[in-house]
Formats: structure tokens, sequence, C-alpha cells
């Protein structure tokens, strides 16, 4: 059973890792993901009230001010986004037996609204006391370098620290008392109170300083990543007017079901994914698949949830629940994608776990053996302490996931699902791309744009004997043929008897004949008799045998996405190999694959062939993602290092991707790979530069020549810079 839990008061994404870890170890949980931007931690397993208290338990004796509570609620999340931070927040002050009692359910009273001013009140005094702090300091550094006062200077640095340091004073002794030694603020109060012990006092005062500034950017940067996710939740409408009897009244969202007629008026935003039953609008779709321009709905027309009434309004007939539509779905899939980790986010929480304690063992060798070689205790200590200012690994354990955030957030904005950081890893390392061709690389609509007969049956009767056997299809090139006989008025009649023939096409019998609908091959393997027919123009042919003839040929064609040709385009300008692979006939995907431009085609495949071709591709070019919408491509891209799916697709398909454009168009792949390249970069980019910095700290104090103002910029002044660098992936203008 999974089960998700808020988690209140967490500010240290290390201290997350390693509440993480121990919470994976308990008997009853199969496995627990803590997302350190949703402040989310979700558990498979058996749930208990008595595995919540020791769950908080041993979050409380990792980071003392930490409380683990059932969620309110995916809908309810928003609630959740102004968080407090452990170091200004304090518990709801109303009657909380329940913490005695071990339940830890949500403090019902009324504190929605009391919990965001709290949140308003703690960022005022957050901000007067680093002013207070900032302002005292400067006064000590005056006095101290302008006068002759020291005790005086002395006095006005400890003030400083006092309000610039509090908060860190008063974790380090609630972490002791809970027996956690080796934390960011113990290692932090060691640090700052030895340099006082030096006589360093400037230093002393500057690290809390830097630490509070780099905590205030953290809360910033982590909370602008928050909003691109919960601004895609946020996009769950609340009530809807629904017609009830004779009128329509304002109901629930969750209440609505299928088949209810809704009033959707100007202005609105859609509650459900319905029809239009009556009336004839614009909607703006921006927030479901980042399309800018404005769609023209009519009568019969789907539209998706999420989407906003901009012209006239219009009643729309559901088709989904809430829970089921597509607003809901986007919602459930950035949320879970957000705690999805990425290998080289693992692969920091591993190195985070032996980083510090080499730091400190590096400390305290560095203090006892430079001291007895020397004899000059008081340089290596404090060499010793600048290494205990930069031993904890905050700045990256929260810069890689932050950057993997942050491009997942810019990807939904811009109408692009990842299923998971690891997907966005994935993608960045693709070094190819295969499409699909119908409904990928083109509309999927096809029509009926030629009938060529042998001679011995009418067009009328050759459509008529198609269309009948391709009823029990749903290929969108049966339902082409189907449709087109219907509008032209063609009386189709149920097949006596008839089978589908995967990759091929129906096999079937229709008033007496025995008759067979399909590609070349189904001909040859039937081994109908196949006189010469002309074929002059690229579209998918559709030969008609009747009693063992071939009666002529109905050619189905499809047009290009408007995006197909430059997707495929700017694709090969970054590098990428790009390929074609469809079930079509070999001469019509090469027509299509020259007016692409495409670097590999290859036509007349059935699902196995294609994952042979794909794996071709892979040992050509290395890593590759495939792009597909239909049943048939579930396989290959399940096979695929990263499958893409094209949102109009198959359940199925939606399935198996790893990642789903909104928007059904080919440009899509383009940007999804530009946030990935840009993602992966990022977080290499801040791995090398903390680690390069932190390496050169700990170099020049080995070598005798410590520096805390370096140290604090090695820890407080990193982190800062590698989050700015993380949050540069929210920028989507980058991307189009």
């Amino acid at each position: 059973m999974e089960k998700t839990y808020d988690i209140l008061n967490l500010g240290c994404a290390h201290c997350g890792s390693k509440i993480e870890e121990a919470i994976n170890k308990l008997g009853e949980v199969e496995s627990a993901v803590l997302n350190y931007q949703l402040k989310r931690l979700t558990v498979r397993g058996e749930h208990s009230e008595e595995l919540l208290g020791r769950m908080n338990e041993i979050a409380q004796g990792i980071e003392p001010d930490v409380e683990i509570v059932p969620s309110a609620g995916r809908k309810k999340h928003a609630h959740h986004e102004h968080e407090h931070h452990h170091h200004n927040d304090e518990h709801c002050d109303c009657d909380h037996e329940h913490e005695h009692e071990h339940h830890h359910d949500h403090c019902d009273c009324g504190h929605d609204h009391a919990h965001h001013h709290e949140h308003e009140e703690g960022e005022k005094l957050e901000v007067v006391s680093l002013i207070v702090g900032i302002v005292l300091f400067a006064a000590a550094i005056a006095v101290h370098h302008l006068t002759e006062l020291l005790p005086l200077a002395i006095g006005l640095y400890v003030a400083a620290y006092l309000v610039l340091g509090i908060n860190v004073l008063r974790a380090t002794v609630k972490s002791l008392l809970k027996g956690n030694v080796f934390n960011e603020n113990f290692l932090m109060t060691i640090a700052t109170l030895g340099a006082f012990a030096l006589g360093e006092y400037a230093e002393a005062v500057g690290v809390v300083l830097f630490f509070r500034i780099g905590e205030m950017f953290e809360d910033f940067a982590v909370a602008r990543s928050r909003k691109a996710i919960t601004d895609v939740t946020e996009l769950r409408v609340e009530e809807a007017d629904v017609l009830r009897g004779d009128e329509f009244v304002r109901v629930d969202a969750d209440d609505i079901e299928v088949g209810d007629i809704l009033r959707i008026k100007v202005g609105e935003r859609i509650a459900v994914d319905g029809v239009v039953e009556a009336g004839e609008s614009r909607i703006d779709t921006s927030a479901v698949n980042g399309e800018p321009v404005p769609l023209t709905v009519r009568a019969g027309d789907s539209i998706m949830s999420g989407c906003i009434n901009i012209s006239e309004t219009f009643n729309l007939r559901a088709t989904a629940v809430a829970d089921d539509s597509m607003i809901t779905k986007i919602a459930h899939a950035v949320e879970d994608a957000s705690s999805a980790k990425p290998k080289l986010d693992r692969f920091i929480t591993r190195f985070a776990k032996v980083y510090t304690p080499i730091v400190i063992g590096i400390a305290a060798a560095t203090a006892l053996l430079g001291s007895v070689i020397t004899g000059d205790w008081q340089k290596w200590v404090y060499s010793a302490l600048t290494f205990l200012v930069i031993s904890c690994p905050c700045a990256l354990v929260l810069s890689v996931p932050l950057a993997y955030f942050s491009g997942i957030g810019a990807a939904s904005k811009l109408g692009i699902l990842f299923k998971g950081g690891d997907s966005i890893e994935a993608l960045g390392k693709v070094k190819a791309v295969a499409f699909d061709k119908t409904g990928t690389l083109t509309n999927g609509s096809f029509t009926v744009t030629r009938i060529t007969s042998a001679g011995n049956l009418s067009d009328e009767e050759l459509l008529r004997l198609c269309g009948s056997c391709e009823q029990i299809s749903t290929h969108p090139v049966a339902e082409s043929i189907v449709g087109y006989c219907r509008d032209k008025g063609i009386h189709l009649t149920e097949p006596e008897r008839s089978s589908d023939i995967a990759g091929r096409g129906v096999e079937a019998q229709v008033g007496g004949k025995d008759v067979l609908c399909g590609n070349m091959k189904l001909m040859k393997e039937k081994n109908a008799d196949i006189p010469e027919l002309p074929q002059t123009e690229a579209g998918t042919s559709v030969y008609v045998a009747v009693n063992g003839r071939v009666e002529g040929i109905i050619l189905v064609s499809d047009e290009l996405k408007k995006t197909a040709a430059e997707a495929v385009k700017s694709l090969k300008a970054m590098g990428i190999a790009t390929a074609m692979f469809t079930g079509d006939v070999p001469e019509t995907a090469a027509e299509v694959g020259r007016t692409l431009g495409a670097d590999t085609v290859k036509g007349g495949l059935l699902p196995d062939e294609k994952l042979s071709e794909l794996n071709a591709l892979r040992e050509k070019y290395g890593s590759v993602m495939f792009v597909g919408d239909g049943i048939n491509d579930a396989p290959v891209l399940a096979g695929a290092d990263v499958g893409g799916a094209m949102q109009t697709g198959s359940d199925l398909a939606l399935e198996a991707a790893d990642a789903v454009f909104m928007s059904s168009e080919p440009a899509s792949v383009v940007t999804a790979k530009r946030i990935a390249n840009k993602t992966l970069r990022i977080s290499y980019e801040n791995i090398i530069f903390a680690l390069a910095v932190k390496a050169a700290v700990l170099v020049l104090g080995l070598i005798g020549h410590p520096n805390m103002w370096l140290a604090v910029f090695a820890d407080s002044g990193t982190a800062m810079l590698l989050i700015l660098n993380s949050i540069r992936a929210l920028n989507t203008r980058k991307y189009k």
C-alpha cells in the first residue's frame, strides 16, 4: 500500500536524504522516497500509527523540528507551498495531545490561513533579524578597526552573532539532545565558536551571516521551482455549473459524472474532459499543451480539462469524471515525476554519505598532526575549523535535484510531461531519435485520394466491399475508408465472417465473396493474383482482392504535421541522428522520408521489426529515443532508452512512454531534448564547480594557508551560485 505524507519544517536537503535512507531501513517499509522540493514523503509498505510515530522519531532525531503528517491530499498541496522553514517556525499552539499519542494528524483549527499568516510573519522576522545582524556586524567591524575599544567591538560581534546565529545554536542544542552530532548546525556551531576562541571574531560572524543568506537563497529557489509544479496542480477546477433538471447549479467538480451537461462561461477553466454539446467558442489551451494560439471549437469537438473559455458561453458534455480527466492526469504525472530521482542524484546522495566524515576526519588530523609537528596550534586549529565550514554537502545534495525539478517544471509549462528526473537524464544522453509516421509525423487523419480498379468492379463496388470489411478494424487507414464510404452515401454490409490480421489488413466474407483488404504482404501471403496496376502517388495503398484476385487499389494519404520537417532539421542541427520507422509501404515511407530529410527510413515494419531496427540504430549511434502514438508502438517505446508518446495516441503508448507531448507536434521533441540537455549540463556544472572549490580550500588549508572567508564562500557562496544556476532550467524562453 502506498501512502503520501507531508513533511513540515524540513530545511536541509542533506538531512532529507538521511531521513529517507533511515526510513527505508524500517522493516515494514518496502520503499520510501522523500521529495525535498515538494516536502513530501511517499512510502510503500504496511502503514500504521506506530509506523508514523517511528518515522517521526527518525526524522526528529536527524532534524529536531521536522514533523511528518498524513498528506492533505493532492488537491490541497498548494496550501503547503509556503511551508515553514525550520529555523523560523513553530508548531501550532492549539491542543496537540495527538503529538503525545503519535497521531500527528493535521491541526484542524482553521490553520490553512493561519499557516500562511505565520509564514508571512516569519519572513518579516527573518528579514528584520538579518538587517539588524548586518548593522551590528558592520558596527563591530568599524569599532574594531577604527578605534581601540576592543571590548565594545567584541560585544558587538557577540550581539551580531546571536542575532544572526541564534537559530543555528538552538538547532544544535536540540540535535545534541537527540544524539545527532554531525549535522550542518552542529558543525557550523563548532566552527564559529572555535573562531571566537581564536580571536577571529569577524570570521565567526561572517560564517553565520552567509549561512543565513544562503538559506534565504535556498528558500527562494526551492519556492520558485516548486511553483512550476504546483501551478499545474492548481489548474484543477473545484466547481462547475452542471445541468440538474431544467437549470444549471453550481456543484463540486468531484460530483460531475460522465454524461453531465456543463455550462462553460467566458473566462472559466474547464473542469473535466468533454465534447462540445452546443455552441461555438475559442479556448486557450496553453496551460495544457503550451500552444499559444487559441483553438476554435464547435459542437462535436473534444476538449481537455484545464483549458480556458475565452470567447462565448457553450455547453459541454462530460466524457470523464474529474479524477480521470486530462488536467488531473497531468497534475499527477508532474508531481510523481518530481519524485523520481535520476542516477546522478542517487550518486550525489551516496557521495554525500562519505564526504562529510572524510572532511571531518581530515579536519581532526590537521588540527592534531599540524599542531604536534609545528607547535603552531592556533594556525592548524584554525585550518581545521575552515574544513568544518565546508564539510556539509548541502549545496550538492540540493542543487542537482533542484536542476531536474526545474527542468520538469519548465517542461510542464510547455506541454511536455516527463515521467521522472531519470527520463530527463536519459534524454540528455540520447544520440538518435526515431519517429513512427502515422499520427506522429503525420496528422493521422487519412482520406481516400485515388481509386484504381482492375476493370471487373466499379469504384463504388470496390469501396463498398473494402468499407464493409474494414468496419472491424480500428486502424486509422481502415477508419478513413469507412468514413469516406459513409460520406459518399455508400451502403456498407456486415461481413458474414471477418478477422483482423495485425500488420497486414483484414480477411472477410461479404455477400458470399472472400475478400482481402490490406497491404502487398497480405496479398502475397494469401497467394492472390496481382495484376499490373499503376502507383504514382505517395500514400498508403490498400489492395482489395475478391475470391483470390486483386480487383483494385484504394489509395489513402495522410498529411505531414506542420512542425515535422522543422523538427527533423532541428534535431540534425543538434547533432542527433534521425530515423522514421513505419508499417506503411516502403515506397510511401521513402517519399515521406525524403520530404522530411530523415537520415534513416524503414517502411513495411511490424512492431517486432521496429524494435529490431531500433536496436540496430542504438548499435550505430548510441542511446536512442523512439516517438510514437499507436498501440503497436508500445513494445518499441518500452524498448527504447527513452520513449516519447503523442497525447493523442493510445493509452498503452502513453503508459509505455517516458515523456508525453501534449501538443502532439514533433517540435515538442526538439524542445524536450533542449530541456534535457540544459538540465544535464547544469547538473554537471554544479558538481564540478562545487567539488573544485571545496577541493581548492582543502588544499590551501593543508599546505598552511587557511582562510575562513574562503571557506564561507566554498560553502554558502557556492551553494547560492549552484542554486541560482539550477533554476536557470526554469527559463522556458530558451527552449523555443
